[in-house]
Formats: C-alpha cells, structure tokens, sequence
C-alpha cells in the first residue's frame, strides 16, 4: 500500500478512516478447519435483487449499458450504473457479476464520513445487485472458482478493535479476518482467527489455495492455505519487503504481487513499489519491473502472459493510469487516459474486459465508481 489504497496498496474500504472505537457485538466465531453452523442471511436494503436472483449467470445487456470511447485513445468503457461507489472489483467465473467492496451506509465508518464498505455482487449492467455481508466494515473480495463460493475480508468479528485506515499500513484495521459464504452470504465461515491484518485474499483458478496477506509486527508478507482454512504456510519473510496485492497466474501456483521498501514508506510520494512473480512451489522470485517509480495493483491476464497494472505519470504524480505489461518484456502499453485517478484493475476470465475504479470527484481518489472497459482487442483471453 503506497500510503493510499487496500489490496492493491491503500485506498482501503473506506478510502480515508481514523482511528475509532466501535461497540462489540457478541456471536460464535469458528474456528479455523471447523465446520461453522450455517449463517443467518444478510439483511438487504430495499434496491437489492429479490432473492431468486441472487445466482450468477446472464450476460450484459447492451440496451442498459452502452461502451464509448472517453477519449480518442482509450478502448470503449462503460460505468456500472444504479451502484453506488466502489474501489475493488472482480468478475465472477460467468464474466458477467462482480464482487466489490462497496460504500455502504450500514457499514462501520470513521467518524465524520457517510459510510464505510461492505461487500456486494452485482451484474455489470447493474441490473442485479445484493449484499454478501452486513456488519462491520469489509474491504478486498473474489469469487470462488465453482461459482458457488465468494471470500472476503471484514472486521465483523472484532467490532471493539480500532476502526484503523485501510490508507496507511502503520494503521491497517487489526482484526480484519477472512470469510468464505455462499452467494447470498449464507453458510458464512471464518477462516482465519487472530488479531491481525489479513486482507488482499484471492483464490487460484483451479479451485485448491487461497493467497493472502498478513500484518505482523508491523511487517507484511504473503500467505497461503487451503480452503478450508488447513495447510497454511508462509510465502514470503522479507525484513524489508512488504509484499501485498497476489494473484494466480492460470497455472494455479505462479503469483504477481506488489512490494514496497518499509524502510522508505512515507519519505516519498508517490512510494516506489516493484512487481514480482512468486513461484508458489519453488519460491522463485523474479522482479518484473525495474524503475524507482509506483508500480501497484497488478493483476494477471488469463494468458498467462501479461498483466494490467498502475503507474501515475511521471509529469503528472497525481494522474494515475492504468497499463498493461508483458512477462516477457518490453514497454508497458497505456490503456486509460483520463485526467484525475484510474486504479484497481482487474480482467474477466475470458478476458475481453477490464473492471476499473475511476475518480468522477473534485480531488484525488474522490468519487471512485466501477467502469468497465472492452478489451476483446488486445487478445489476451485463455490459451487454446
């Protein structure tokens, strides 16, 4: 996190939180590799989908939702309507819903702010759209590869800690844990149960591990366990790396992640970070990029091959844009060009769009909502 985001580096679930307390509610709390009695289902506000509704499958209906080119050079893009303001985002197996943390006035928030996140599914039409989780304040999410299954992350269970910032790593909300639900939000499990940082989770494409970041001490490093919560073991022990933000590749044991020196956060803005890929197996670690510049939020193409990332302009810091990179090398290519922030970005499984947070406020990260981009040109869908 570069002093800024969540998963991906600090802007976090509610983009800008202190430090609070909440009041503590009281439930049973599983414990890792323990089965856990099935969830109440989450309430829903009045606009949520019936239901009936809430399964995945579908696809965008044009006549909703109608991609233009924001500027000559940028790809046609969309904004999701009828949902409200968002930060990350990730498309279901079915290239079609999303899962997002998203503004939520039911959420815990920082004193003097409307809302804080919690974690929603919505089509990216914004035709459907339901709540997975109803307490507490939530920030990075994925779907599960069968389709079923979402996990996330939330505070629900430590209501009496700190609210803390999602913005500044020497103030993550301590625990944040990990959650994994049906689609609706029932048959909740907690799979993780201490007092520490654990967000930035993802799952790899053949269903087996789930990867993810943990805050101890101050330090930040990678994770990795089974689902169910078993088999964990540590990727990464850096004493001044701090990696965050890990992806699978479509082999299901190479990861992309993001680092930063500890050493140097804060004394610079914006903070240098560096890509890797992590070999989950071998531990094989290959930087990626080379530059003493912001280097955050990378995620990979279902090719295998390349990856969309985050670089503010070099004569421009507060312009941050979004551009794809190759493994294999060569000069990253621009894919947004737009004045104010562009970050978070992720592909569809079957790679023909590209979700993205865009600032639509009058300052830097003000106002972020979930647009889609059609990527279908750049042909980096899944090897056949």
């Amino acid at each position: 996190m570069s002093g800024l985001i969540t998963r991906n580096s600090t802007i976090g679930a509610s983009l800008s939180c202190v430090l609070a307390l909440c009041a503590m509610t009281t439930g049973t709390l599983a414990q890792p590799g323990s089965p856990a009695p099935a969830a109440e289902l989450p309430t829903q506000p009045a606009d949520a989908s019936p239901r009936e509704l809430r399964v995945l499958g579908g696809r965008t209906d044009y006549s909703v939702v109608s991609p233009k080119k924001a500027s000559p050079q940028e790809l046609p893009t969309w904004r999701i309507p009828n949902v409200p303001s968002s930060a990350e985002a990730y498309y279901a197996p079915d290239n079609y819903h999303i899962i997002a943390q998203t503004q939520d006035p039911d959420a815990v928030r920082a004193p003097g702010r409307s809302s804080g996140a919690l974690t929603w599914i919505y089509s990216d039409d914004g035709k459907k759209k339901w709540r997975i989780n109803d307490l507490g304040q939530d920030a990075c999410s994925y779907f599960l590869p069968d389709g079923k299954r979402v996990i996330f992350t939330s505070t629900r269970d430590h209501l009496d800690f700190p609210i803390g910032n999602w913005s500044n790593e020497r103030e993550y909300p301590q625990g944040a844990e990990l959650y994994i639900a049906d689609l609706d939000g029932g048959n909740r499990k907690r799979l993780t149960n201490n007092a520490y940082y654990e967000a930035e989770v993802s799952v790899s494409p053949d269903g087996q591990k789930i990867v993810f970041t943990r805050q101890v001490d101050g330090a930040l490093d990678l994770y990795m366990m089974n689902l169910d919560g078993t088999g964990e073991r540590k990727l990464t022990d850096t004493p001044d790396w701090q990696e965050g933000a890990p992806f699978f590749l479509p082999d299901s044991k190479t990861i992309t992640t993001r680092a930063w020196s500890r050493a140097l956060y804060g004394t610079r803005r914006p903070t240098p970070m560096t890509i890797f890929t992590i070999n989950t197996e071998t531990g094989e670690r290959i930087q990626r990029t080379h530059d003493d510049w912001m280097n955050w939020a990378p995620y990979p193409a279902p090719d295998g091959r390349h990856y969309v990332f985050v670089r503010p302009l070099l004569d421009n810091p507060s312009n941050w844009e979004i551009f794809l990179g190759d493994l294999e090398g060569g000069e990253p290519v621009r894919l947004t060009f737009n004045d104010s922030f562009d970050g978070f970005p992720s592909i569809s499984p079957d790679g023909t769009t590209m979700l993205f947070a865009r600032s639509e406020g009058p300052g830097f990260m003000a106002g972020l909502y979930t647009y889609v981009m059609d990527i279908s040109s750049l042909n980096i869908g899944p090897k056949r």
